[in-house]
């Protein structure tokens, strides 16, 4: 992480501790969907089944985020995006039998409690909040590679009960698609930059530290959790570096154009306006 034309030092502690309550704002749907989900197994035996609770709270949260203008229409519309392909990616991985939905509900379809995409759903409020509170852009990214890649990752993790796995290769041409990539981010009244694929992988751990917490908290259980609940393994942190990368090209193609993210290509100069830094959206997605 290097400083981009930072006019003068600022106190590490300081920006630090900014950087973290930035997160902590970024964080704020899946963090309280997490805390829903642990404070739903606490509640006494109730008339309705607990994961219909949870999609209800799901709704909820969704709703007052946009009524509170945390998120924009655009931002609902991306979450809602992740919120299917999420779903589509639980129906599929159960079926598998990769991981179960023990208790029963009537919003289960296939073994699978339709609150379920709002775990995905959740990642996508993080990356478009993120966007807009740390004022995002991106320079030199590859826009149409990486859109193909990040289709075939997501393929790939319905395949391989088939196929041969292609994780591993498709990592090496995820590498090579955000080579010189660099994700800009401002902390305070200092800008900032790290390689994007750095980012996805810091994203990756904290998913795997999340989905720890999440299985914990009974959203959801692994075939060796049933007896009891135990870390989930270390893999997974490779496979959410990995699946970052589907919503973030969804969040960078149809919310970071909007009003406060910029996407540049290696040929592209900003242009500032009074409403943050936009490149063309023509240049940048021709």
């Amino acid at each position: 992480m290097r400083p981009n034309e930072t006019p003068q030092p600022a106190n590490p502690a300081g920006q630090l501790l900014r950087f973290g309550l930035l997160q902590a704002r970024c964080c704020a749907f899946p963090v309280a969907l997490v805390l829903g989900i642990g404070a739903s197994g606490l509640l006494p035996e109730l008339p309705v089944a607990r994961y219909d609770l949870v999609l209800l709270y799901g709704v909820g949260l969704t709703v007052l985020a946009r009524k509170a203008g945390w998120d924009s229409a655009r931002d609902t519309a991306v979450i809602a995006a992740c919120h299917v392909i999420g779903l589509l990616f639980e129906l599929v991985k159960v079926q598998m039998g990769s991981w179960v939905y023990p208790e029963e509900a009537l919003t289960k379809v296939a073994g699978v409690p339709l609150y379920g995409g709002f775990l995905y759903a959740a990642v996508g409020s993080y990356v478009c909040r993120a966007w807009r509170l740390m004022d995002l852009s991106l320079d030199r990214y590859r826009a149409r590679p990486m859109a193909v890649l990040a289709a075939l990752v997501y393929l790939n993790f319905f395949t391989h009960h088939w196929l041969p796995d292609l994780r591993w290769p498709l990592a090496a041409l995820l590498l090579l698609a955000l080579w010189g990539t660099w994700v800009h981010y401002t902390v305070g009244a200092v800008r900032y930059r790290m390689p994007l694929s750095l980012a996805f992988v810091l994203i990756g751990f904290f998913l795997w530290v999340a989905e720890n917490a999440a299985t914990y908290a009974g959203a959801w259980s692994y075939p060796d959790q049933l007896d009891g609940w135990q870390p989930v393994p270390l893999a997974k942190f490779a496979a959410w570096s990995l699946l970052i990368s589907v919503t973030f090209v969804i969040a960078a193609r149809y919310a970071a154009v909007q009003t406060y993210g910029v996407v540049t290509p290696s040929t592209s100069k900003p242009r500032r306006s009074r409403i943050g830094r936009l490149w063309s959206e023509a240049s940048t997605w021709r």
